[in-house]
């Protein structure tokens, strides 16, 4: 019976923090979102094309396209990339967020 309800107590808790893990990584892809249409400034949208935010942007490379990892995205925002300045005014959180969203929604596809 103790192995049982010990057995139970574990799947719950396994359950629980697998939840809580896929809601954080949804906020951080709404997030993501939000940086790539509003937050950034210059606006990610402007030059970017990328289908899932609804942008045509003529100027950067069409990211459902190139297929980005995070961390190329990163580093692109952080440190600049051709004509692409660094952009300086977003947070680590807000960085870190439009790198899973760019990456996750171009990996889809």
């Amino acid at each position: 019976m103790m192995r049982r309800i010990f057995g139970l107590l574990i799947l719950s808790i396994a359950i629980s923090t697998h939840l809580q893990q896929t809601l954080a990584e949804e906020a951080q892809m709404i997030l993501g979102k939000k940086v790539f249409l509003e937050l950034s400034e210059p606006q990610c949208a402007l030059c970017h094309t990328l289908a899932d935010a609804g942008s045509t942007g003529p100027v950067g490379p069409v990211l459902d396209e190139l297929k980005p990892t995070a961390e190329r995205v990163r580093t692109a925002v952080t440190k600049g990339i051709g004509p692409m300045p660094a952009n300086t005014i977003l947070t680590r959180e807000q960085v870190d967020a439009v790198a899973l969203y760019v990456s996750t929604v171009t990996s889809t596809k």
